[in-house]
Formats: structure tokens, C-alpha cells, sequence
């Protein structure tokens, strides 16, 4: 009664919520009629005496109508299931697909509207013979609504099961397949609910890698969010970190739900309550802001000593000395660099909070995760380290040094560009902050490290006592020249070896040999300069764009398999390399499972066990559950696991295999087939 109470009341709220919209509509349904028809289907019609069976009860909503996920959200209801089963059997909780979302009338609710399945488990008990038939029947009663009436229901339906060898057809294991691909993935970590005020922030343990779209939280239970508010996704590190308006009011403890992370694809889990670092919140985020942005321009300020930004800032200080005491015109390049320096500070800063605003996990000088990128920046440092040589004389304010406040701002968007490979002190900690601020406050932020690194040139150029102090010009300004070509040569270095390491050696050779033609065409410019000839860049310009052509064809190095010892799981090969009395040690893991990434890094993939298992011929099969694969999710679900992590080691001759620790050492592996 109470159940049906509650359907009742809600079915009467929501056609006051929309009584507007329902003056124009059609007439009210015919009493009695269906408009979410189910169907009771077993995955065996035969299971053996001791087992579980699934069912499924298939739904399929009429044109136009909706049912609900366990918690409807503003003004929905679960379905409840009321079984009559025989002596013995047992029937364990629904498990619900991921919903979707429909808004009506400022209400948010958690539904269904194309066909979806519920399942069930059905433990039968042991000792039955076969042939003994067990009768199975539920009644169902549900909400089922359209966007401007909601009407509550009732089927009762059944099925009959015969005690049997549990055997499946291949049709309906495929149909079951299907449904099981629409349930959330249980997520192996918890997470972390933290309510202060009028905001909720929920961490999630999900791995940096992991790209995810259209993410929201579905909460078990009401009064923990805002349903229809409105769902603000951060990256912080191996966390995905969700900021939504509370509940009106709110109440304590764990919450569990599903995690929304693209088209019907979600991460079941539990949050508890704790602190989530790293968080800001209304009380002290004008805190964490001036923090942040101080650290960045205290960051920035410290990168002006590093090889990449160095000779630049070198190099422009002492154009001034040559400009004279003019005070204007050294205020206004002063001014010029440091626009130039903030805005490509900014201009990264805003691609990079889009790039993360859209699932990805893309970090400062995360341009640099394109080789292409790197091998331009290679041809460019290169370009910069020999003009510093003496090797050829362009005419461009970045390279010579050069005067006037559009040379000025060229130079610092270039210093604010070649400086993105460098990384120092305070930088890390203040570009963290900024990912999980608010956009402005990330941008203000950005703008804070632009601002670092002008810091030194701007106070030459607002500072008459230091320009004073600048050393006169003269045949020692060529010696610095040449000196400081050597952190530019060293920065190019540094870049080669990055490429090798994104683009493999193909990519680093392409690019050295880009590099190579480019200084060939710098070297003959300089000798044309040298001869007085007309039009003596000509060279350098069609080699450059050569050297160009060259390095916008280098591509990612093809991922590396973990090891070729490993190979993808399948019951076949598991068989197979029992029978040949091997040990195996199977894995079974997922992209968006940090549990399992950690155990992978910290043991699995170490080189004492890697050498261990080659000592002792243990195979290694993997198995990836990341797409939710169904065959794999049966072989999980034999072994008592709802989810990954599960690591399993068969002994060569033994019957069943040793499942073991969620959380592996090293030792404990090296020890396998010893």
C-alpha cells in the first residue's frame, strides 16, 4: 500500500507540474491500457540445481512514454518487484541500465524512453533433480509517464524453469549480452562526497587517460543534489571532480550512483564523506585564487632562468642599452613584450580549459603531446641557437634583439611560446590550482605566469636604475651572443629527445634531418649575407619550409604492447596453454579502473616480476573489460566479481585457480611458478 501510495502521489504531482502544457494536449489514455509492456525472459530455461540464472524483464515504452531508473529524480518512481517463487529459490535486487535524462517543466527525471531491460538473479538451490520444474512469477508496479500525464501500472508476469544442464541458446545469450553491455561498470575505487553549503563536490577515482563525455552524476537517492541543476566536471590528476548545487535540503552520509562518462556507458560506485584536496569552495576560493596566481608568477619569474627563455630575455634587456635613456621607448617595449608574453600565456590557457571542459585530460604545454609540435619547435630553437652562433643575421626583433614595440611583442610571444617545454619551482603546484578553478580564476591565473615571465623586462623597462646598470654596449655583447647560443643548443637537444620519445626513432631522425636541411639553408644565408647579395635570406626561407614539410609528416610511435609475453584473453587460449601444463596468470582490467593501473604500474609490469615469470614460464593473459565486453563480464561474474580489478593464477594440474588480492606486491608475483 505504501509503495502504491507514493506512485499515486507522484502521478498527481507531475500532472499538476504540467497542467499548463496539458490543457492543449490529447485526451487522458483508456483505462487499462499497457503503455510499457514487459516480458519475463530467462537466460536458461534450464539451469542446473546449485546455480544462478538471470532474468530480464524487457521493457518497451509506447511511442512517447518513459519509465523510470530507481531513483526518478524530481518526480519519478523506482519499479517494485513483488515475486512468488518456489520453496528454495531466491531472487536477489534489480539491476537497472544507465538512464537517461529528460527535463519538464523545470524537473529533471532519470528515464527510459526506448526499450531497456531490468535484471535479476535467481539463486536455485542444490539437491534438486533434474527435471523439477520451479514456476516463477512477479508482480510489477511502475510509474510509466509521457512529457504531460503519468499513469501507474501493474503486470504480473511469468516463466517456468526446468531444472536441466543450463544450457543457453545462442539467440537469447545474445539478447542478454546486449542488456548486460547497458549496465554501469562497478568502478573498483571509492569515491569522495563532500557538501559544504550550498555545493556538493563528488571525486571520483578515474585515471587522467581516460577521455569521457557528456559526464553526470546519477545518485542512488534523492536529497544529496540539485537534479536539475546544472553538472561542473574538473580533472584533477587520477580524479574526475564533480561540482553541483545541493539538495534543497540536504541530508548526511554515503551516497552511491552511476557516473555518466559518454552514450550509454556509466561507472557504478560509492562515495563517501571526506575532504577532497585540492577543492575550492566560496569561503576561501578569493584565497586559493591570489595563491595560485602569486605561484604563478613567482613560477614564471623563475623560468626566465632557464635555458629556453634565457638568452631571449638576454638578449632584449640588452637592445635597451643600445636604445639609449629614452624613457618613453623603453616603457612602451616593456610594455609590448609583455603583452605579447600573457597573451599566448592566456590564448594555451584557454585551449587547454576547452580541451578539459571537453572530457580531455590535457595538461600545461599540452601542445607538446604532438610530435608535429615538437618538431617545429626543434626547427625554431635550432633557428634561434645559430643566429645566437654568428652563423646568419635575419632581421626579425626575436632573433637579433631588435627595437620597437611590435618587435617587442613578437619577442615575448616567442619567449612565452619556446618557454612551454620548461617547467620550474611553484609552476606545478599553481597550474593544478588553475584546472579546478573556476574558468576566470584559471585564466587569471594564466595570465599570472605571462606576467612572471615578463617581470625582469618589464622592470628594465619601468626602472631607469636598472637600465643604468646595464653594461655599455660594445665588442663584448657578440662574445654573450655566442655563449648563450649553448642553452639554446642544449633546449634543442632536449627537444630531439622528446621526439624520440613520442615519435620513436623514425620521428627523431625526420626531425634531426629536417633540423639539418634548415641549418644548411641558415648557413648559406650567411654567407650570401656576408657577400652583400641581394635577397640573402632566400635560402634559409625555402629550406625552412622544406624542413617543415618534413616535420608536419612525423607521427605518434604506435603503442608498445606491455609485453609479448602477454596476450588478450579468451577461454580458448586459457585452455590451451592449460592443457599444456603452463602456468597462467590472467588479469583482467579496464582504462577507467585506477585500481588496476596502479597494481599494473607498482607490480604487474615491474621488471623483477616481468623476469620472474620468463624464469618460470608463466603466461600472461590480459584481459581488457574497459568497452564492457559481455563474454569477459560472465567469465568475471563465475569468479564472485562484479568488476575489475581480478587476477586469477592457475597452477599447472590444479582444478580451479588461485584468485588473488585485489592489491598485488611484487613479491607476491615473482613468487608464482616458483
Amino acid at each position: 500500500m505504501r509503495g502504491w501510495f507514493y506512485i499515486l502521489m507522484t502521478a498527481l504531482f507531475m500532472m499538476v507540474a504540467t497542467a499548463p502544457v496539458m490543457a492543449d494536449s490529447a485526451p487522458p489514455p483508456a483505462p487499462g491500457a499497457i503503455h510499457l509492456p514487459m516480458r519475463l525472459v530467462p537466460e536458461s530455461a534450464a539451469p542446473r540445481a546449485g546455480s544462478t540464472v538471470t532474468l530480464a524483464i524487457a521493457a518497451t515504452p509506447d511511442k512517447g512514454w518513459h519509465g523510470y531508473w530507481k531513483n526518478g529524480g524530481d518526480a519519478g518512481l523506482p519499479t517494485e518487484a513483488h515475486w512468488t517463487l518456489p520453496t528454495g529459490v531466491t531472487a536477489g535486487g534489480l539491476r537497472y541500465p544507465v538512464p537517461g535524462r529528460l527535463k519538464i517543466a523545470g524537473l529533471m527525471n532519470y528515464v527510459y524512453e526506448r526499450p531497456f531491460a531490468l535484471l535479476v538473479d535467481l539463486s536455485v538451490p542444490a539437491g534438486l533433480t533434474a527435471g523439477t520444474a520451479l514456476p516463477v512469477s512477479v508482480k510489477l508496479d511502475y510509474l510509466v509517464c509521457t512529457d504531460t500525464i503519468c499513469v501507474p501500472e501493474s503486470q504480473t508476469l511469468s516463466t517456468r524453469l526446468t531444472i536441466g544442464d543450463g544450457a543457453i541458446d545462442p539467440s537469447v545469450r545474445a539478447e542478454f549480452d546486449r542488456w548486460r553491455a547497458a549496465l554501469p561498470k562497478p568502478l573498483g575505487g571509492e569515491g569522495v562526497i563532500e557538501t559544504r553549503g550550498k555545493t556538493v563536490r563528488i571525486a571520483v577515482p578515474l585515471p587522467a587517460a581516460v577521455a569521457v563525455k557528456d559526464v553526470y552524476f546519477f545518485p542512488d537517492r534523492s536529497g544529496i543534489i540539485d537534479h536539475a541543476a546544472d553538472q561542473a566536471l574538473a580533472r584533477q590528476g587520477d580524479q574526475a571532480i564533480l561540482t553541483i548545487p545541493a539538495a534543497a535540503v540536504p541530508t548526511p552520509g554515503p551516497v552511491s550512483g552511476v557516473l555518466s562518462i559518454g552514450e550509454g556507458k556509466g561507472l557504478a560506485f560509492t562515495a563517501k564523506p571526506g575532504t577532497i584536496a585540492g577543492a575550492s569552495d566560496t569561503s576561501r576560493g578569493v584565497g586559493a585564487i591570489v595563491l595560485a596566481f602569486l605561484g604563478a608568477v613567482l613560477g614564471g619569474l623563475l623560468l626566465n632562468i632557464m635555458p629556453c627563455v634565457f638568452p631571449i630575455l638576454s638578449l632584449k634587456a640588452l637592445s635597451l642599452a643600445r636604445g639609449g635613456g629614452d624613457e618613453r621607448h623603453a616603457r612602451t617595449e616593456a610594455l609590448a613584450y609583455t603583452a605579447g608574453v600573457v597573451l599566448v600565456c592566456v590564448g594555451l590557457g584557454v585551449i587547454l580549459l576547452a580541451l578539459r571542459a571537453g572530457g580531455q585530460s590535457a595538461g600545461w604545454a599540452f601542445q607538446l603531446q604532438d610530435p608535429r609540435v615538437i618538431g617545429v619547435l626543434l626547427l625554431l630553437v635550432a633557428g634561434i641557437a645559430f643566429n645566437l652562433a654568428g652563423l646568419f643575421e635575419l632581421p626579425t626583433p626575436a632573433f637579433a634583439g631588435r627595437s620597437g614595440a611590435m618587435g617587442s611583442f613578437a619577442t615575448g610571444a616567442l619567449a612565452a611560446f619556446v618557454a612551454t617545454p620548461c617547467s620550474g619551482p611553484f609552476m606545478a603546484g599553481a597550474l593544478g590550482a588553475a584546472l579546478v578553478l573556476p574558468a576566470a580564476a584559471a585564466l587569471a591565473v594564466f595570465a599570472g605566469l605571462g606576467i612572471g615571465i615578463a617581470l625582469p623586462f618589464l622592470a628594465i623597462g619601468f626602472i631607469p636604475a636598472l637600465r643604468r646598470r646595464l653594461p655599455k654596449p660594445g665588442i663584448w655583447m657578440v662574445r654573450l651572443r655566442h655563449i648563450l647560443s649553448v642553452p639554446m643548443f642544449l633546449t634543442a637537444l632536449a627537444l630531439a629527445w622528446i621526439l624520440g620519445q613520442e615519435a620513436g626513432v623514425t620521428g627523431m631522425t625526420l626531425g634531426l634531418a629536417a633540423t639539418l636541411l634548415a641549418s644548411l639553408g641558415f648557413w648559406w644565408t650567411g654567407l650570401r649575407q656576408h657577400g652583400g647579395k641581394a635577397r640573402a635570406f632566400w635560402p634559409a626561407l625555402v629550406m625552412l619550409v622544406l624542413a617543415v614539410a618534413i616535420v608536419v609528416t612525423v607521427k605518434p610511435a604506435a603503442a608498445v604492447a606491455k609485453s609479448a609475453a602477454d596476450t588478450a584473453f579468451t577461454e580458448a587460449k586459457l585452455d590451451s596453454l592449460r592443457k599444456e601444463g603452463r602456468p597462467v596468470f590472467a588479469y583482467f582490467t579496464a582504462d577507467w579502473c585506477l585500481s588496476c593501473k596502479v597494481n599494473e604500474a607498482a607490480a604487474i609490469e615491474r621488471s623483477s616480476v616481468r623476469d620472474a615469470f620468463a624464469r618460470n614460464k608463466v603466461a600472461v593473459l590480459v584481459g581488457d573489460w574497459t568497452d564492457g565486453d559481455p563474454v569477459l563480464g560472465r567469465f568475471i561474474e563465475r569468479h564472485n566479481r562484479a568488476g575489475v580489478p581480478l587476477y586469477l593464477y592457475y597452477a599447472p594440474g590444479a582444478k580451479e585457480p588461485q584468485v588473488l588480492p585485489q592489491v598485488l606486491t611484487p613479491s607476491m608475483l615473482e613468487k608464482l611458478g616458483a
